[in-house]
């Protein structure tokens, strides 16, 4: 049985991706920085049917947080198959470029960019166990540079000091850890699950959450022939799904 962490997986998009992964019968891990609040959403999962699956804290701002998650999963499996970094944070709107305080920029990196780069390291000697590991970096269609130039650009005027930029980050670090894994049976990608409909985005979005969450799980569950390297966005890319950056 294959098995998955996916961080801030307590709810809306990360929670779907775990129900979706269990119907697919992975063992889910479900990463949440709040104990009760994971094993409420493990909980509900198990009332559903589904057994394969239990909490684990890791709040992947905190080091020491993270570093625990990896011993408790450690003792748990020596086998990490795949890991959805899903946890990640807006820091609220407005984000001027001039105006933003240096603080919210900080938190937003730490969470969207940072915490997502120390999850990967402290959990790739149990990735490297696995036969066909894989890692998704949850990212967004505002973090494409090219799109944000293009005027013509369905959301060309959505621009954020923070949240964009961090996503940006996010992308070149999955280019070089990519290319980095190039020569091995990992698939790394960074995967767009469009705008929606969550408390992200106070439900403003026209997407729904399944098909969000089912955007992770395909790329999470990509054979061995499958891309690597990539920026899947369906929303920005309707035709060939991959965005340019």
């Amino acid at each position: 049985m294959k098995t998955v962490l996916i961080t801030g997986a307590n709810k809306s998009i990360g929670y779907e991706a775990a129900r979706q992964l269990l119907q697919k019968g992975y063992y889910v891990y479900l990463g949440s920085r709040d104990q009760q609040k994971g094993q409420k959403a493990a909980d509900q999962l198990k009332a559903e049917g589904f057994a394969n699956v239990e909490p684990i804290v890791i709040d992947v701002t905190s080091s020491d947080s993270i570093k625990a998650a990896r011993e408790t999963l450690g003792q748990k499996t020596d086998i990490l198959d795949v890991l959805i970094n899903n946890a990640g944070i807006s820091g609220g709107l407005p984000q001027p470029a001039i105006g933003t305080d240096i603080a919210m920029f900080r938190q937003v990196f730490d969470t969207n960019f940072f915490g997502l780069i120390e999850t990967t390291q402290a959990f790739m000697d149990l990735l490297k166990q696995s036969a066909e590991p894989r890692i998704v970096n949850v990212t967004s269609g505002l973090g494409s540079l090219t799109l944000h130039s293009d005027p013509a650009w369905k959301y060309y005027q959505v621009k954020t000091a923070c949240y964009g930029p961090s996503k940006s980050a996010l992308n070149a670090y999955t280019i070089v850890l990519a290319y980095e894994l190039r020569d091995t049976p990992f698939k790394v990608n960074a995967v767009d699950p469009g705008y929606t409909a969550t408390d992200f985005n106070h439900h403003s979005g026209p997407g729904t959450v399944p098909d969000a969450a089912a955007r992770l799980v395909k790329a999470a569950t990509f054979g061995p022939d499958g891309p690597t390297g990539q920026f899947f966005s369906d929303d920005n890319a309707p035709d060939t799904g991959i965005s340019p950056w």
